[in-house]
């Protein structure tokens, strides 16, 4: 049985809400990222975005959040360019801890928790949260691109530096409070309830949980390929098991073309059948039918800034 939500309670949501926040991260990594997700957030398909600031196209990105300060867009915090042949370096320069012998952040989570100094990541995600803030966006949240902040693979985290960062400008971040089913490894828990308590100690709010669907597209290339029809029906049970409480879902939805095929190295199919997945019509009914309530990160960040809802 799912524990009581004490989020979704000072959020002011009816007792045993299902509540969801659908995201679409690395907003500005690409055009074909900008044009997939400025479409849902005006359509409203999505309810909040983020931005990859330190990315060649966030410009564009940050332009369209800065024109539209009614819409909830985040800054996605990177440290990591995964890519082989589309990369990107850090905003604070190249003479830091954060970059490969090519100059570019690392490909790997695992390098940046090998190597990076606590020093260099603070001063690199405020600069990336300052950029935004700069082009004019009302920045409603930070996420972060791959979990490199969380220490999941040598236990090695950067997680004050991002609270220290949130407390300071009032924001909300993503950090799941709870794991649940095959990923709650007590370990992992454990871990996680310390980060819990030390964002509860700096005052930043977190979600109760924090989901998505696989980022590969199974079989790709092959002729076991899934389909459309197949990812919509993972996602839909993805839906379908959400708890009480607060849960992000996050995707990553792309306009799938020339363009993001010559970015990426795999995963463009997969990125334009989550485009689609967002407008469906399917998965906006199964959406009504489980009752599951749809809030913002900008209630996240009014309830952190002492705001009555």
């Amino acid at each position: 049985m799912t524990a009581p939500s004490a989020l979704a309670d000072r959020l002011g949501l009816p007792s045993g809400a299902r509540a969801i926040i659908l995201n679409a991260d690395d907003f500005g990594m690409c055009h074909a990222a900008n044009t997939a997700i400025t479409g849902l957030l005006e359509r409203g398909s999505i309810d909040a975005a983020t931005v990859m600031v330190p990315c060649a196209w966030s410009p564009e990105a940050l332009a369209f959040a800065a024109a539209r300060r009614d819409l909830d867009v985040g800054v996605h915090l990177v440290l990591t360019s995964e890519w082989r042949r589309y990369r990107w370096r850090p905003l604070t320069g190249t003479a830091t801890t954060l970059v490969d012998d090519a100059g570019f952040f690392p490909a790997e989570v695992a390098a940046v928790e090998q190597h990076a100094s606590e020093e260099d990541v603070a001063a690199e995600i405020a600069a990336q949260l300052q950029a935004a803030l700069d082009a004019g966006v009302d920045v409603t949240h930070l996420d972060n691109h791959m979990g490199s902040v969380y220490g999941l693979l040598t236990g090695r985290d950067f997680l004050r530096p991002v609270f220290e960062l949130a407390a300071r400008y009032a924001l909300p971040f993503r950090l799941p409070r709870h794991l649940e089913g095959a990923e709650a490894d007590p370990v992992l828990q454990a871990k996680l309830a310390e980060a819990a308590a030390v964002a509860d100690a700096f005052g930043v709010e977190i979600i109760d949980r924090l989901w998505t669907h696989p980022f590969e597209l199974r079989g790709e290339g092959t002729a076991d390929e899934e389909t459309y029809e197949q990812v919509r029906d993972g996602f839909l049970a993805v839906l379908r098991a959400v708890p009480t409480g607060v849960t992000e879902i996050y995707l990553h939805p792309m306009t799938d073309g020339e363009e993001l095929r010559s970015a990426v190295d795999f995963g463009a199919a997969k990125r334009g059948y989550e485009l689609r997945l967002l407008d469906d019509p399917v998965v906006r009914q199964a959406i009504a039918d489980e009752g599951l309530l749809r809030v913002g990160w900008r209630d996240l960040r009014e309830l952190q800034r002492g705001a009555t809802r």
